[in-house]
């Protein structure tokens, strides 16, 4: 019987390390290894941020921007257009052209066609600035947004938040007609950093506003009559007058009359 016992406490002390062993104590932390898993989270979510940062572009918009523009378009003596009655007539009294069409500047195929018209000086402006882009790029500017009706951006603004408000000071501009959006996906570096430099050059003359948008891919740009003299005329009084149309079907200016005479 004590053979029997004996054998039993054997066993038993025998099987001690493996129970021993089944809830081992944690092992104490590794300072070092802590360190580079926290680097590594942290190289992550800078690799994350890069993603997604907005680059440094010296025609970045901003809530002055917008307030200027409408400030400079109530200076340019330009109606907010309501609706397709007043936009009709605007163009019938070629106070709105068409946008242009050419080897230098095109407008998206999707643009409805009762919105493929601006002000007499932004279409000046987009031949000059898509002929200048044309001579060094050999490619042409697309327009994807140009005039717009109060009820068309009512309407723009129930899916795009990121749409200006359709009243007030901080109205989109494209409601006065003097704006457009110039594509610029598919730019390269090289062609981005042009038009940077030419609209802010041009901003900084005040002869336009420019804001690079990054939610959408375009380059925003209000152009004020100062850009092409030949249509300042009255501006302040609102009075600038359009003889009829000539043979050609563009506008002719009607100088104003000389009080000295």
């Amino acid at each position: 019987m004590r053979a029997l016992r004996f054998a039993a406490l054997m066993v038993f002390c025998a099987s001690l390390p493996l129970f021993a062993n089944v809830h081992p104590k944690p092992k104490a932390s590794n300072h070092k290894l802590q360190v580079k898993r926290r680097r590594s989270r942290h190289a992550v979510v800078h690799r994350r941020q890069a993603i997604f940062r907005i680059p440094n572009s010296p025609v970045r918009g901003s809530r002055e921007s917008l307030l200027r523009q409408n400030e400079r378009i109530d200076e340019d003596s330009l109606e907010r257009i309501q609706d397709d009655e007043q936009l009709n007539a605007l163009v019938e009294s070629h106070a709105l052209v068409p946008l242009p069409e050419n080897r230098y500047v095109t407008f998206a195929s999707n643009l409805p066609d009762d919105r493929r018209f601006s002000r007499p000086w932004t279409v000046t402006f987009l031949n000059d600035i898509g002929r200048k882009y044309y001579t060094l790029f050999q490619t042409n500017l697309q327009v994807n947004s140009a005039v717009r009706t109060v009820e068309v951006q009512h309407k723009l603004l129930r899916w795009n938040h990121n749409a200006a408000a359709e009243t007030g000071d901080l109205a989109s501009p494209h409601l006065s007609g003097a704006a457009v959006d110039i594509y610029k996906r598919g730019m390269t570096r090289k062609q981005l950093s042009w038009m940077r430099n030419y609209l802010l050059e041009l901003q900084n003359d005040g002869l336009l506003d420019a804001e690079e948008e990054f939610r959408q891919p375009v380059f925003h740009i209000t152009v004020y009559r100062q850009y092409d003299p030949e249509w300042v005329g009255d501006a302040v009084a609102g009075r600038t007058a359009l003889k009829p149309a000539s043979s050609t079907g563009q506008p002719q200016l009607q100088q104003p009359k000389n009080n000295d005479q």
